[in-house]
Order: structure tokens, then C-alpha cells, then sequence
């Protein structure tokens, strides 16, 4: 059943929480060293700029030629949806706290409202250029491929006699025109939705009146004009209008007897960050429950209006909604360029990634072949790294749990879920070993941000299943992706580890590149055992030897290994960091990293996303390199590294040699100090090997990537001087696997 914090648990936990923060501040504490207190006070980049900065290299995706024309028409999509989340959450997160007077300067040096300015500025260029890719690049290219978007006046009267009757049949019964008079309030109108905004005119008063049409959004935004039962059209042609251009066209349906003056798309992004205070709810549940509900009237903080809208019904829409002129985007229709997304259901091999199969890991597939799929077997041999998409998700890491939910020598499963499908195999496995008696804990985190209704509904499903289902600690979110099974045999009980770097989602685990350690070593299963007593019950004083986890641990461990690497090099000892991770914005892990370049530390970074570190800056960065790499997989997974040299002098760990550490914790905020994270230390040297080859990768000049310059701006380094395309890295670890598997 479900764990319900009293009040009394509930200020423990609190406490303790503090009591693990302070900690980490004792930890980070060391006496300075002469030069270390001059560090610039302009020394971050801003975090918000950062951020789109990094959605700029995702439209550079969409504009690459050499990319594929629809997998450019996806990049649009993803560009378009991570702007939404952007304003949706951190714009509305700044206004809100601009609004309650809690703003503070950002460690940039830029208040509050200079970000929301430089912010405003810059995302109506970004969406500019966004609009222009679309409409005057990869539409009409994709309409020299026969994959064309139409006008209702350029299809033929046998195409529109078809689509009035679709419009009939499927659209207009779930339309609802809501009016805007004197007896009719001003519609609510969603976040996120697709508008028309109506102008119509009463023949006999002469009077105008607005009125507001839902774009349907449970139906497709691309209606198909061809008939698709014709083989032969549909090898000719895929011939789409958007929704609300059929709509239009019939818009007499809906007003009849009325002049129709004027029909404009338009969309609304609202505040929908969620906010949910558990001390004031008795169960976390049914408060995030009705937050969710209050999500939907969160004020608006971004208007989309077609440019082709007069200024009248522009003045009107913006008055009713309260939004400012810099909060207002004007562009060409359609908007919501989430559309895209729509188009790569289109049967067009040639103008898609090739097909990628991901492969059995071949220590899984080795043992599988003699012992029929002993995934157990497989880990007693030996730790088994995982790197995804490249080695199959199914047949390692859903494939140990559904062996787990199967097996009767299996006595416990315990497991962590922050984001997972729908119709999830993991979920059907915790059940299914639920029902076969089990003792089975998930650890589901229901404030992982849009997918709160999901894990909700699974919260449900496995609670009446008989699992387990807490929700961690309150005031953290449970980040960390961990799995343990507790399997009886003939030498006594073995634990079996999973400690993973992405979720577990069978479907981003196809589209996102993480890694994962299978492992039975006892030191990492006395590990998750403590942890997960900690997630469930009270052990705030637990300690870890192979784990390195927030809030406690996971920025102090760091930055420990990061001061070794710097005493190493003012030694004269051989000293070098490789971190390879989605963010970087903690300005104590940063400012270690300043300081061990200073020291003279060589330091590598993979950053995909934000970046909050100068590099290549003389007398503080000069020896920082930071690069970006993206492709058709989304880069996800967590990398560090370190020489280690002169032996690690903290705690556990190799005598003398690399170190490295793989898990779910990025260097922000939110990481280390208010989530669960786990970082699990690779013991195997094969392993270790493997992952500096694969940081070495991505960070070789022969790879392509976007380099990071002193002042914050990236140049994408795609060609070699003679113009050849430089590695792919993820294209050439595809061809690597499926080498092996041959």
C-alpha cells in the first residue's frame, strides 16, 4: 500500500534533509589557497541563456542539409516542444517569482528582469528563424518529395467533397464555438491548445462579435487529402491540410447566418510548473492530484498569433489574456510546429535515418546462447556495462526483471521508477512478481515533471497489485535509477544490481544514449540495500562504499576527486578530468573545476545542454574544453572520470589508476541538493577503459561536435579542411555493435 508521512515523520525527514545539506557544506569547506580567492565575479554564464543556446543547436540540426529531409522535420518538432517546456517552466518559474518579490540576481550577475529581457529577445529570434527553417526550407523541400501541405483553395472539387465529408463526420461533432458578449464571459482558453480566433458579423445589426474554435487536439493535425485506399495516389503523393485550415473552410457550419470577417490560429503557453507543499497534504497523492488540476489556469506567459492577424483581433486576444507586447510572438502560420512530428509516420525510407536494431550485449548473448537467456548467469561472470540504445534494452534490463518476476528462487524486488511508458513491461514484471508473492517495492517518483498523470495511474496499478508503492522522501525527488533483486541460492542469498544513467522506458531507451551496470557485487548490493531502507523507511545515517549519492555525498564526493586531480597537478603528478554530462550549472562543482585548471588539470566536458562554465578563459579556464554533441539519439548519459594517479586518499576506491563513475546525477542544483541521485564507481578495468575511449570520442577534433568559445557562443565543427564530414560518433558505435554481433 502506499506510505502516508504523518507529521511528526514528516518534520524528521525535514531535518534530516538539513542535516545532509549542512553536511555537504562542511565537506566542501578546506582552507583556500592564495590564488583560489580571486576568482572573477563574472565567471557563469546564465543558465536560462544557456539553455537556449542549446535549443539554437537544435535547430542547426534542422537546418543541416546533409541531414535527413523528415528527420529535419523532427528536429523542428523537438526544437518547438523543448520551447514550450522552456516557457512553461522556467520563464513561468521567473515570473512568479518576480511577481512574489522572491527573485534574487542569478549567479550571472543578471537580475531578474534583465533575464526575462535578454530571454524575450532572444526567443523571438530563435522562433523567427524556427519559422523561416520550416516554412521556406523544409516544407517546400519536402514538397519536391511529394509530401506537400495544401491550401483548401489549391485541392480539387473531388478532394473537397471528400474532406467536407470527413469534416462532418469525424470534426464537427466535437466542435464547440464559444461566443464573447455581453452574455458570454471571455473563454478559458487551455495552455498548449491550438485556437482559431473568429471574427463574425451579424447581417442584420451589422455588429461584429469574436468568438473562440478549439483546434481538436485527440485528433491529427494533418488531415490526409488523398484518398489512402488508392495505392497508386498514395505512391504519387502524401498530400496533407492542417486542422485548422479545414476548419476554416467550413466555419459557415458553426456560425450559420453569420459573415465571416476574419479566422486566425493562435495558441497560448501558460504556467505549468507544478508546486506541491507536502507538509500541507496528508497524502502526497491526492495533492499532486489536485495540482495537476490547478496546473490547467496557470496564467499565460507566451501568445502565438498568426502575423496575418489584423491589428484589432491581435489587441483583443492580448487585452483578454493580459500578456505584455514582448510576450507576444507574431508568426507564419501554422504555428506549433509540433506538427512535424507528424510526418515521420510517412513511408519514406529515403529520407529517414537507416533502420538502427540494437543488439544483445555480448556478455548477455554469450552466456544466453548455452544457458538459455541466464541473465543471472551473465552477471555472476562478471559486472555487465550496458551502453543504450547500441545494446538492446529489452534483452538486458527488462529482460533481468522479467527473469526476476519469473523466477521462484527470487524473494524480493526493489525498484526505482521516475519516468517509465505506457503498457511498460517493467511495470507488468513488478506485478506479475507481486502476484506470484514476491516482495516487491517500487519507489514510484510522482513529480517528475509531465508525467505526473501517468506515474499516478501506475501508482494505482501497482498498489492493487499488492506491490509495495512509496513515494521517497519528502522534499526530494527520487531521481536515481536503481533496481535489486534478492534471489535464494545454494551459498545463501545473492543480490543483483541494476544502477542505471536513464529510465526505465523502453521507448527513450531507444532514442536516448544511457548506460547502465548490471552487477551481483556484495558491496554495491549492501549499498542499494541501505538506500533503498533509506528511500522507504528511516536510515539517514547510512553509508555507501561503491555509491556516491545526493543530497549527502554526490556534489562533496565530486568534489573531492576534483581537488585530488588539483593537488596531483601542483605535485607534478600526471592529472586530468573527463566528465561527460546533460548540464552544468553548480557553481561549487564549477569553481572547483576553474581552480583545478589553474592548478593545470587537463579537464574535458561533454556538455549537451546548459553550460554555466566559461572555458578556454586565460588564468582560469585556459586548460577547460567544453563540446556538445547531437544526433538522431538524444546524448543522456552521466560520465566521470578522473586520473587518480596518486591513489584516492578519500574513502573507497583503485589504490592508483582511473576512476570512474557512471549514474543519474547532472551538476545542478536540483541534482545535488534536491534529488535522490546515485553514482555507482566501475570496479572492472575493461570497463573503465571503455568508457575514457568513449569520453576520448566525443571530445577528439575528428569528431563532429559544437565546440564552446570563451564568450559563451558555439561553432559546430562538422568538416575537416578538405570538407570531409568528420565521425559521427553515434553513427560509428552503431556500426561497431552490429560488427560485433556478426
Amino acid at each position: 500500500m502506499a506510505q502516508i508521512f504523518d507529521a511528526p515523520s514528516k518534520a524528521l525527514l525535514r531535518s534530516q534533509i538539513a542535516e545532509h545539506i549542512a553536511e555537504t557544506e562542511k565537506n566542501d569547506k578546506r582552507k583556500a589557497l592564495p590564488e583560489e580567492q580571486q576568482l572573477p565575479a563574472d565567471r557563469y554564464f546564465d543558465r536560462e541563456l544557456s539553455w537556449l543556446k542549446f535549443n539554437k543547436r537544435v535547430l542547426e540540426m534542422a537546418e543541416d542539409p546533409e541531414v535527413p529531409l523528415l528527420e529535419r522535420a523532427n528536429f523542428a518538432g523537438i526544437f518547438a516542444s523543448n520551447l514550450d517546456e522552456y516557457f512553461m517552466v522556467r520563464v513561468a518559474g521567473l515570473k512568479r517569482r518576480i511577481d512574489t518579490g522572491i527573485a534574487v540576481t542569478s549567479a550571472s550577475g543578471l537580475s531578474p528582469r534583465q533575464q526575462l529581457r535578454s530571454i524575450s529577445e532572444t526567443a523571438h529570434e530563435l522562433q523567427a528563424e524556427h519559422a523561416n527553417e520550416a516554412i521556406k526550407h523544409i516544407l517546400p523541400e519536402l514538397a519536391k518529395e511529394h509530401i506537400v501541405l495544401l491550401s483548401w483553395d489549391r485541392l480539387t472539387s473531388a478532394e473537397q467533397e471528400r474532406l467536407s465529408r470527413y469534416y462532418r463526420q469525424q470534426v464537427f461533432p466535437v466542435l464547440t464555438p464559444l461566443a464573447f458578449d455581453p452574455a458570454h464571459p471571455f473563454p478559458y482558453i487551455s495552455g498548449g491548445s491550438l485556437n482559431l480566433a473568429v471574427l463574425v458579423e451579424n447581417p442584420n445589426s451589422g455588429k461584429t462579435h469574436f468568438a473562440r474554435v478549439k483546434v481538436p487536439d485527440n485528433l491529427n493535425r494533418l488531415v490526409p487529402v488523398d484518398d489512402l485506399t488508392d495505392e497508386e495516389s498514395r505512391e504519387e503523393r502524401y498530400g496533407f491540410i492542417t486542422m485548422e485550415n479545414l476548419i476554416i473552410a467550413h466555419l459557415e457550419s458553426l456560425f450559420p447566418g453569420m459573415i465571416i470577417k476574419e479566422a486566425r490560429s493562435f495558441r497560448v503557453t501558460r504556467n505549468e510548473d507544478i508546486d506541491v507543499e507536502e507538509d500541507d497534504a496528508e497524502n502526497l497523492l491526492n495533492a499532486m492530484e489536485k495540482e495537476l488540476l490547478r496546473r490547467r489556469f496557470g496564467p499565460p506567459i507566451r501568445l502565438e498569433i498568426s502575423d496575418a492577424t489584423s491589428p484589432f483581433l491581435s489587441q483583443l486576444l492580448a487585452r483578454r489574456l493580459r500578456v505584455s507586447e514582448d510576450e507576444i510572438f507574431r508568426l507564419p502560420a501554422p504555428l506549433d510546429m509540433k506538427l512535424m512530428f507528424e510526418l515521420q509516420d510517412i513511408d519514406r525510407p529515403d529520407l529517414k535515418n537507416k533502420p538502427f536494431i540494437p543488439t544483445t550485449n555480448r556478455q548477455i548473448a554469450t552466456v544466453e546462447s548455452s544457458r538459455a537467456q541466464d541473465i543471472f548467469a551473465a552477471i555472476r561472470e562478471r559486472d555487465i556495462l550496458l551502453h543504450h540504445p547500441y545494446d538492446s534494452f529489452s534483452t538486458s534490463v527488462q529482460a533481468f526483471l522479467a527473469q526476476a518476476a519469473a523466477d521462484p528462487r527470487v524473494l524480493a524486488i526493489k525498484q526505482t521508477l521516475y519516468r517509465t511508458s505506457s503498457n511498460s513491461p517493467i511495470i507488468d514484471a513488478l506485478v506479475d512478481a507481486a502476484h506470484a508473492g514476491k516482495q516487491v517495492l517500487a519507489l514510484v517518483e510522482i513529480k517528475a515533471r509531465f508525467d505526473e498523470d501517468a506515474n499516478i495511474a501506475w501508482a494505482r496499478k501497482l498498489e492493487r497489485a499488492g506491490v509495495h508503492v512509496v513515494y521517497g522522501i519528502v522534499g526530494l525527488k527520487t531521481h536515481c535509477k536503481l533496481s535489486l533483486v534478492v534471489r535464494q541460492e545454494a551459498e545463501g542469498l545473492r543480490r543483483y544490481c541494476h544502477v542505471g544513467t536513464g529510465n526505465y522506458n523502453p521507448k527513450t531507451a531507444r532514442q536516448y544514449t544511457d548506460l547502465g551496470l548490471l552487477t551481483c557485487d556484495p558491496v554495491v548490493g549492501q549499498d542499494l540495500t541501505r538506500l533503498f531502507n533509506q528511500l522507504s523507511g528511516y536510515a539517514p545515517r547510512s553509508s555507501f562504499h561503491r555509491l556516491l549519492v545526493a543530497p549527502r555525498t554526490c556534489r562533496s564526493g565530486l568534489i573531492q576527486r576534483i581537488r585530488r586531480e588539483e593537488d596531483a597537478a601542483r605535485a607534478g603528478h600526471e592529472s586530468w578530468i573527463k566528465i561527460k554530462v546533460n548540464s552544468i550549472v553548480d557553481e561549487k562543482t564549477i569553481d572547483a573545476l576553474y581552480r583545478a585548471s589553474q592548478a593545470g588539470v587537463k579537464i574535458d566536458l561533454i556538455v549537451r545542454g546548459i553550460c554555466g562554465l566559461k572555458p578556454g578563459v586565460p588564468g582560469l579556464s585556459e586548460n577547460i574544453r567544453v563540446h556538445s554533441i547531437l544526433g538522431r539519439f538524444l546524448e543522456h548519459s552521466r560520465i566521470y572520470a578522473f586520473a587518480n594517479s596518486a591513489g584516492p586518499q578519500i574513502g573507497e576506491g583503485p589504490a592508483s589508476g582511473p576512476e570512474v563513475w557512471i549514474g543519474s546525477a547532472d551538476l545542478m542544483h536540483r541534482n545535488l541538493d534536491r534529488r535522490v541521485e546515485a553514482l555507482v564507481r566501475i570496479t572492472d578495468p575493461e570497463e573503465i577503459t571503455s568508457l575514457i575511449k568513449y569520453v576520448d570520442l566525443q571530445m577528439a577534433d575528428t569528431t563532429s561536435s559544437w565546440h564552446m568559445q570563451q564568450d559563451g557562443t558555439y561553432i559546430r565543427h562538422s568538416h575537416d579542411k578538405d570538407g570531409k564530414p568528420l565521425v559521427d560518433c553515434q553513427e560509428l558505435l552503431i556500426k561497431t555493435h552490429q560488427r560485433g554481433r556478426k
